[in-house]
């Protein structure tokens, strides 16, 4: 008898499966649905009932605060404290936990506590930050599932802040953790640390990444790739924060406010430190970077291979930063890691700066080529020394920037927990005017769904509208969605997705039937323009579903408000606008990735399973939902009428498929005789080719499906509707 080998590893003696060859390995190419069913509530050691929201109403909030205020001096010393205050340690854990956030796809940020887990608990970047993790274990367990680790990175950091003489604009709670890596967020295609692939031969960066580097949160401290030039080290910085949607006086705020405390570690060369936290033995028990010089810690500590600090009393707010910056000329020199870094010449004694660890050893001033960017970019420098002269300018911007930083993915201020949320709306936030007057009822819908199909506006014209409405929404910072009816304003108006001149004639027939419903009433009652998009859309799909013989009443829950738009940020709403959008057989002509990928990219964003994706793309094109009235996908003789005709036709046996004459476009023909009898784009075939889609198809597809499809239908369009309904559902609960 052979011996027994592990399934996982190959390893002989145990039976388990890792280190198996995986579909990945065959078919690297095939579409990941997998995506779609991440974060599974089996995963969750809290339970799918966990309200995070109503734990966290049980935490007794300033007796947190007052512990982490005296975490910052409560020197370890397994870990020992700069300056004997942990203050700039964990505003760094704070700002690499939010500072992944990109505008680009709303991905990444602090929003589930992802630092915990692979990739970002090993990235170059991160060294160390293990250890304030660590640090925070105490408070975290006595304090339990009432804070997340998520909130607690970012609170720490706000204390932090707070400790040191900064007076921040304030801290919302409500992100909720995650168990489990984030396999959706695309970090980059290098295969290296600290490599680049991802900038075109014209110094363009991909979409949607934001950092310069694999591994790297923002820019190389050192300069692009290494080389110390401020001017093309500013072009980065700028536009790297721009990425993450901060203008350039925020950039300059952030990173002179962030380098106003704490110092830069790099004692010795890194090929002392040992495995990074993922790759470390099982005895390290998850700590990574174990450092062989010295003592490995206080003096001896490596992070970036830089060392020093940037100004004196570095665990003191002050206008240090600025005051050493343009003070004194700097020398590029080498640190004793080898890395690139720049040290003041001539430096008046009281500007020299204690060591952190080592008595009577005192320092020049340091800056990193991405600091001296701010003094030698063009764009930049100005502002830079306007701060420099103002500091309550100064204070004030960079108050604002860091709370933005830290929340830009928490989504509306709905959402927000806590005795310290500021009482401003900040134009960011997305908001929303308060509901005023009483809602509309069920007599009420009825009259306006009447209303509606009397406009002679067809199903296809309404579903598609509906569908522009709320599809706009991703998951990954929580903005976007039908709420505020922000598909009649710009930029969202004039979207080639959105058919612009069909949207216009839809809208305008609407707002008639708004402005009649309102004028008749008594009592103030009203109905949004955003609720009748929705309302309109469900009144479409209820008429298609009688037309295949089938009775469906389509849930609808008014409350919904319109924005203005001195409400919106017209060019913060623009990054929302898609490359493609399968659910209506549209692509952006110059876009290369394969449209079944943004396919699944898209319903992930929607917080789809594959059986909602499935139900929703097959009804979607029976409906006439395509773009620019596309007939590619539309598997069917009888537009708008809600039948199961796509996944019967597409499963046909007597129709073959082949290239069409247009780019990814392809041809059905009969089998028999070669007429021509649908055309698609890789958005449908994809769910006969694939595997796992193919099968979901089949279940419809069967003569006993239809009406099963139908309420599946149903119920996968009401969620879309609603992804932004946190009035009825708080996204506070794990």
């Amino acid at each position: 008898m052979s011996e027994l080998k592990c399934p996982f590893s190959g390893q002989v003696g145990a039976v388990t499966p890792a280190g198996g060859t995986t579909n990945d390995h065959w078919w690297p190419d095939q579409i990941k649905v997998g995506l779609l069913h991440q974060h599974h509530p089996a995963s969750n050691p809290l339970g799918a009932d966990f309200d995070y929201a109503k734990a966290f109403a049980r935490l007794d909030y300033a007796a947190l605060k007052a512990d982490l205020r005296a975490l910052m001096t409560d020197s370890q010393d397994w870990w020992p404290a700069d300056w004997g205050h942990y203050g700039a340690l964990f505003i760094r854990l704070a700002w690499h936990s939010a500072g992944t956030y990109r505008m680009g796809d709303g991905r990444g940020g602090s929003g589930h506590g992802n630092q915990r887990f692979a990739p970002l608990n090993s990235w170059p970047d991160n060294t160390n930050l293990d250890k304030a993790r660590r640090l925070l274990w105490p408070l975290k367990r006595r304090y339990g599932t009432a804070i997340s680790w998520a909130d607690l990175i970012v609170l720490a950091g706000t204390e932090a802040l707070e400790s040191m003489g900064f007076r921040t604009l304030g801290f919302a709670a409500g992100r909720t953790d995650i168990w489990q890596p984030e396999e959706d967020v695309f970090w980059g295609k290098e295969t290296t640390w600290l490599g680049d692939e991802r900038h075109a031969a014209d110094g363009s960066l991909d979409q949607p990444l934001a950092a310069v580097e694999m591994g790297l949160i923002y820019v190389n401290p050192e300069g692009p790739h290494g080389n110390p030039d401020p001017v093309a080290s500013g072009r980065d910085v700028r536009d790297t924060f721009a990425r993450m949607g901060m203008s350039v006086e925020e950039t300059v705020a952030l990173v002179a406010g962030g380098h106003t405390f704490g110092k830069c570690h790099g004692a010795a060369p890194a090929s002392n430190l040992e495995a990074e936290p993922e790759g470390a033995p099982l005895e390290a028990q998850g700590l990574g970077w174990a450092n062989r010089f010295g003592s490995g810690k206080g003096e001896h500590t490596i992070t970036s291979g830089i060392e020093g600090a940037w100004k004196p009393n570095p665990t003191q707010w002050d206008q240090g930063y600025f005051e050493m910056m343009f003070t004194y000329e700097w020398e590029l020199t080498k640190s004793p890691a080898g890395a690139w870094q720049w040290v003041a010449k001539d430096v008046r004694p009281e500007h020299l700066i204690p060591d952190a660890h080592v008595p009577g050893l005192r320092s020049a001033p340091i800056m990193t080529t991405a600091d001296l960017s701010l003094r030698h970019d063009p764009i930049m420098e100005p502002i830079a020394r306007r701060f420099h002269q103002d500091q309550q300018a100064f204070a004030d911007t960079f108050a604002r920037a860091w709370f933005k930083l830290t929340h830009r993915d928490l989504g509306p201020r709905s959402l927000y927990l806590g005795p310290d949320v500021p009482a401003e709306e900040l134009i960011w936030q997305d908001p929303l005017p308060a509901i005023d007057h009483p809602l509309v009822d069920g007599a009420d819908l009825a009259e306006l769904k009447q209303q509606i199909l009397a406009t002679g506006l067809t199903v296809p014209e309404l579903v598609a509208t509906a569908w522009a409405s709320a599809s706009s929404f991703r998951g990954s910072d929580k903005r976007g969605g039908a709420n505020g009816a922000r598909l009649r304003l710009q930029p969202q108006r004039t979207w080639e997705v959105n058919d612009p001149e069909q949207l216009s004639r839809v809208l305008t027939q609407l707002e008639a039937v708004q402005a009649n419903f309102n004028s008749n009433q008594s009592g103030g009652k009203r109905i949004s323009l955003a609720d009748l998009i929705v309302l309109a859309g469900g009144a479409a799909i209820e008429q298609a579903a009688a037309a295949a013989g089938h009775s469906v009443v389509v849930p609808f829950r008014p409350g919904r408000t319109d924005a203005s738009a001195e409400q919106t940020d017209s060019a913060g709403f623009n990054v929302l606008k898609p490359l493609a959008d399968g659910f209506r057989n549209w692509q952006r002509a110059d876009v290369p990735i394969h449209a079944e990928e943004l396919l699944l990219d898209r319903a992930q964003q929607l917080g789809l399973s594959a059986p909602e994706l499935t139900v929703l793309v097959g009804g979607l094109r029976v409906l006439g939902a395509n773009s620019g009235g596309s007939s590619h996908g539309v598997f069917s003789d009888r537009v708008g009428v809600l039948s199961t005709d796509f996944f019967v036709n597409l499963l046909a046996m007597d129709t073959v498929w082949g290239p069409g004459t247009g780019a990814n476009v392809y041809e059905g023909r009969s089998r028999l005789d070669g007429s021509l009898r649908w055309t698609a784009t890789r958005a449908d075939l994809v769910f006969g080719s694939n595997s796992q889609l193919r099968a979901i198809v089949e279940v419809y597809a069967q003569d006993d499906g239809a009406e099963r499809f139908i309420n599946d239908f149903a119920q996968a369009w009401v969620k879309v509707m609603e992804l932004d309904r946190f009035d009825l559902v708080r996204h506070g609960s794990a």
